[in-house]
């Protein structure tokens, strides 16, 4: 089936968007209740996850790098290490969503979504620069 190019444009944004989305309905519902510091920790966390996979909407192939070998090999261990990310990622996403509703603690979630973001950054600079 032909998608026009319109279409598949409209697809790639459909993910980060539901996402920010989400986060502005969490921070809404948080501030109603009265908790601005868990509101805004959620805002930010959820719009950098969602700046995140919009990035990661316009990444081409992945490449080659010689810590994983070469071939199939390497592209494997490549995909296994982001998907790895990618899911530790959710996961910690996903908690301090559940924590802010809850009126737990965020702290530790907000910490390891930063420590997670800056990573992927800080990696972004090293391997833009090794290629």
């Amino acid at each position: 089936m032909w998608i026009a190019p319109e279409g598949r444009r409209m697809k790639r944004w459909l993910v980060p968007g539901l996402t920010a989305g989400v986060g502005l309905g969490v921070a809404t519902a948080l501030l109603l209740d009265g908790r601005s510091r868990s509101a805004w920790t959620a805002l930010a966390v959820l719009l950098g996850y969602a700046l995140l996979l919009a990035i990661r909407r316009h990444e081409p192939a992945l490449s080659l790098s010689e810590a994983f070998g070469s071939g199939h090999r390497a592209r494997s261990h490549l995909r296994a290490a982001a998907m790895t990310g990618d899911v530790l990622t959710m996961g910690v996403v996903a908690g301090l969503v559940v924590q802010a509703l809850r009126d737990g603690t965020v702290g530790p979630y907000a910490w390891l979504a930063a420590l997670a973001g800056a990573t992927y950054a800080f990696s972004l600079l090293v391997a833009g620069r090794a290629q």
